[in-house]
């Protein structure tokens, strides 16, 4: 059922951010139109509200020639058009620059500059360098040598590697963080079971799962060279404070964190830990309150590997819905349930 207030205000106010959620029919032209139609607005009294266009149409009003709400949005025609732009710059090891990648899309180099931004939280320059950054560290654990590495992933030599701020060097990463080593422990909770694994400087990853060889799984793969150990009587008090938090909420587990991530992924990570428990934020709110966008909010949540003490699932989509969750929608729902009624 459309709220016609709430309609009506957007179509007011020119909201692209609606499109696609409804559109507006005037009786007066028997057209309709999609939210952001720059027509002049027509009187309120003329005015009806639909779901779809084919409800629109079904009522007996024609699509708008100007706005063409039957199409693609503007924004989803700009969505698609740097969905374009990040397969160009994905498929070649010398990126083309801006002014020329402009052109291959068919978008002057400040427009697509900007929607490229607010799309990926990115610039063409940074997804770029970001692709190259993943190539390499797919060549670190094969490779002979970081140089060999670099080189094979488009870089002219190690100088640039060095300069960046990562938690472990070129050489540590080349061998998925060979000469640490962790200790880890698993136990049963309220969600399956969960792995609790610490370096020297904290812990670095709290995984949740189903089964002990899942857990330890997926550890591997996150520090495949890492010297491994399992430790359940030393870590067993950090544990009991994990478990503690999930069973009492209000009971914040208070341990010393090793996390490990881009600045970027820190900064989502950081806002995280201020969602009170019981409370929830959308990507939306936490792309705007970093001067970001939701899918790169998202695609940090979903690299967090400190569940519970980074509360990614705290984060939910803009109309509400759970929306993804690492360790499983049931697990996020069960935790969020269980936050609110110990707030009540």
């Amino acid at each position: 059922m459309l709220d016609s207030d709430l309609c009506w205000q957007a179509v007011c106010n020119r909201d692209g951010e609606y499109d696609g959620r409804f559109v507006f029919a005037v009786r007066s032209t028997g057209i309709y139109c999609r939210p952001s139609c720059p027509a002049r607005r027509p009187l309120r009294s003329n005015v009806s509200f639909h779901a779809t266009v084919t409800a629109a149409e079904q009522a007996g009003f024609r699509p708008c020639r100007r706005c063409s709400p039957q199409a693609a949005s503007p924004a989803e025609h700009l969505d698609a058009l740097v969905a374009a732009a990040c397969r160009l710059l994905d498929s070649t090891d010398k990126p083309p620059t801006l002014e020329q990648l402009a052109a291959r899309i068919g978008l002057s180099a400040s427009h697509l500059a900007r929607a490229f931004k607010a799309r990926t939280g990115l610039t063409p320059k940074a997804w770029a360098d970001a692709q190259r950054r993943a190539r390499l560290e797919a060549q670190l654990a094969q490779a002979d040598s970081v140089l060999d590495a670099a080189l094979a992933a488009g870089y002219s030599g190690t100088r640039a590697l060095y300069e960046r701020t990562d938690a472990l060097s070129p050489a540590q990463r080349r061998k998925r963080a060979a000469g640490e080593t962790l200790r880890y422990t698993i136990a049963a909770c309220p969600l399956g079971k969960v792995l609790l694994a610490a370096s020297a400087q904290g812990v670095c990853a709290l995984l949740l799962g189903d089964s002990d060889e899942a857990l330890e799984a997926e550890l591997q793969q996150r520090f495949a060279a890492a010297q491994r150990l399992r430790d359940d009587a030393d870590l067993s008090e950090w544990l009991a404070q994990v478990i503690a938090q999930i069973e009492e909420p209000a009971r914040a587990a208070q341990l010393p964190l090793d996390i490990r991530g881009s600045v970027f992924q820190q900064q989502v990570w950081r806002a995280l830990r201020h969602i009170p428990a019981g409370q929830t934020r959308n990507y939306a709110e936490l792309a705007t309150q970093l001067g970001s966008h939701p899918r790169a909010v998202a695609r940090a949540c979903a690299s967090n590997p400190l569940g519970l003490l980074i509360p990614c699932h705290r984060v939910v989509a803009s109309n509400g819905n759970l929306s993804g969750y690492r360790w499983g929608i049931e697990r996020k729902a069960a935790l969020l349930a269980h936050e609110r009624q110990a707030g009540e």
